[in-house]
């Protein structure tokens, strides 16, 4: 006889949540997300269970190296130690206030935050579109209230095949189609410009232009990568024309390609960055936005909120994550493994493979349009490698940054199987 909710709600009094979930079997759970979840992710068969550092496992056993990462937010790997000793420091203090009081440990991730990023001030979020869409209401408020452009007239300059989130204004100045059908209206004000084009960037500002907000490396767009001196030439082309420049780092920044932040690979300093995903240490969605004390100050109290973002148990969880990053040199790591891996991956010299493309552990692998991408997932699955394919056929390698090279070398072998698969 199915269970019923009641059922299950006593099960979970009388037993705790653990053994209930001990006694789901892989193929009870994939069943369960299909039957009650909405299909709005395209997931692979696997059911995991259980991470540490850079693998997981499934119900059966079955060990995998996790190549996606939570979309780069398992920076730290999966139950990073420090991370987890802190957080659960903090579960026996104070967990949730609100911003309606200060706290101790958010007074110190606003100062650690600031500091980390060499910029003045912070507001925390959760996640990444709520990052950016702060960063878009600070860029609003300033082009009124600083710049003097006319109510309601704000543009902010976008780029091709981006990738800023999920809320309605964000995919509604989205190139991609799937974002966008059947959601609209969507909110006025974007402009869009070619990724990596400067002087179409200059030729679409106008007098009403408030910002640019660009990711430095397109992550979700294929694992685009600029020319060399774009970013730059646009931190110029910004200060010309006293429009703000929004890098979007959640999936760049916290070391993922070899620098703290993407854009520190030229003089490409931004007004406000949006930042999460790795922020939270693998275990909590943490987020801001962090810019330069012109542009933050233009909040006023009423003006924005978030009634988990800034809370006590996120901000020792991203501050430890932080100093994780910075005593054990994480950047350092992703720029000597991610050359190993995308040399690896070249070296395979495999007729399936188009290009191998990237910056530190942020690496993309395109594959022939002949080649089917969704057996080709399966074969790597089978081969014990969690990777998805972005846009333009092309497969993420984005592993946890405490990736062993030892793990590395294994990644390189089981993708040479996986493209050796009947695909």
């Amino acid at each position: 006889m199915k269970r019923t909710a009641i059922d299950l709600w006593h099960d979970i009094v009388e037993n705790g949540i653990q053994r209930v979930v001990r006694r789901i079997t892989d193929e009870e759970s994939m069943a369960m997300a299909e039957e009650y979840g909405t299909h709005n992710y395209s997931v692979m068969h696997v059911n995991v269970v259980r991470g540490d550092g850079a693998r997981v496992w499934d119900g059966a056993g079955n060990e995998y190296i996790d190549c996606v990462g939570a979309y780069s937010a398992v920076a730290h790997g999966h139950l990073n130690p420090a991370v987890v000793k802190a957080l659960e420091a903090q579960l026996q203090k104070i967990v949730l206030t609100s911003r309606a009081y200060y706290t101790s440990e958010v007074g110190l991730f606003l100062k650690g935050l600031a500091e980390y990023a060499d910029l003045d001030m912070v507001c925390p979020m959760n996640t990444g579109a709520e990052a950016v869409e702060t960063a878009i209401k600070l860029a609003r408020k300033w082009a009124y209230t600083k710049k003097g452009i006319a109510k309601d007239k704000a543009e902010i300059i976008v780029c091709e095949d981006n990738f800023h989130g999920r809320t309605t204004t964000i995919v509604g100045f989205s190139s991609e189609p799937n974002y966008r059908e059947g959601f609209g209206p969507f909110t006025p004000g974007f402009r869009m410009v070619p990724f990596g084009d400067a002087q179409a960037l200059r030729k679409a500002i106008t007098p009403n232009t408030a910002a640019f907000l660009c990711e430095p490396i397109q992550a979700e767009g294929g694992i685009l990568i600029p020319p060399d001196g774009w970013m730059a030439e646009v931190r110029q082309i910004c200060d010309d024309n006293n429009v703000l420049l929004i890098w979007d780092e959640i999936q760049t920044g916290f070391c993922r390609t070899g620098r703290k932040f993407a854009w520190q690979y030229e003089d490409a300093k931004p007004d406000i960055v949006a930042v999460g995903k790795p922020l939270g240490g693998g275990l909590l969605p943490v987020s801001a936005a962090v810019g330069r004390l012109e542009v933050m100050e233009v909040f006023k109290p009423g003006d924005h909120g978030s009634t988990f973002g800034g809370n006590p148990l996120a901000a020792v969880t991203a501050l430890t994550a932080l100093a994780e990053m910075e005593v054990n040199d994480y950047a350092g790591r992703s720029t000597v493994l991610g050359e190993r891996l995308k040399k690896g991956l070249v070296a395979l010299n495999h007729p399936k493979v188009v290009e191998v493309r990237g910056k530190g552990l942020l690496v993309g692998m395109e594959v022939a349009d002949d080649v089917d991408s969704k057996a080709l997932t399966k074969a790597f699955v089978k081969n014990g490698i969690l990777t998805k394919e972005t846009r333009s056929r092309t497969f993420r390698f984005a592993p946890p940054l405490v990736v062993e090279e030892s793990l590395i070398d294994e990644i390189i072998e089981r993708t040479s199987r996986a493209l050796n698969a009947d695909c």
